[in-house]
């Protein structure tokens, strides 16, 4: 697999998350029942999110890869940022408009970690 592989797959699941956090649904929405909080303002950040991975994986290939570690950093920050700022809370509105649970932060930190480490992903040489 390569960073635009990635990117084009990554970018398809976040604006697939982005559509789904309208939906009522167990996993992901605004429900206090889901699994993971989101409010209209995250389900845009997920679809804008997706769309930039799509957009530097068809128009900007050769930047694809560090387009990936920045970004996955930045979702690192979010989810270290929101697993200190959470504390003994169930939800947080963190940087003032990006509403999370304690599962969204571990799932932040996860994704930053993956989403860094496949900017790394390089054709295979044959």
């Amino acid at each position: 697999m390569t960073a635009k592989t990635a990117a084009i797959l990554l970018g398809l699941v976040f604006i697939t998350v982005g559509i789904l956090g309208y939906i009522d649904n167990p996993i992901i929405g605004s429900s206090d029942k889901a699994m993971f909080h989101t409010d209209a303002t995250h389900n845009i950040v997920h679809i804008v999110s997706g769309v930039m991975f799509l957009l530097f994986a068809l128009a900007a290939p050769s930047s694809v890869g560090g387009f990936m570690k920045l970004f996955g950093l930045i979702y690192l920050v979010i989810g270290i940022v929101g697993m200190v700022k959470i504390g003994s809370q169930d939800m947080i509105k963190l940087f003032g408009f990006l509403m999370v649970n304690k599962l969204d932060n571990y799932l932040h930190i996860a994704l930053g970690v993956i989403i860094f480490l496949a900017g790394f992903l390089r054709r295979p040489v044959v």
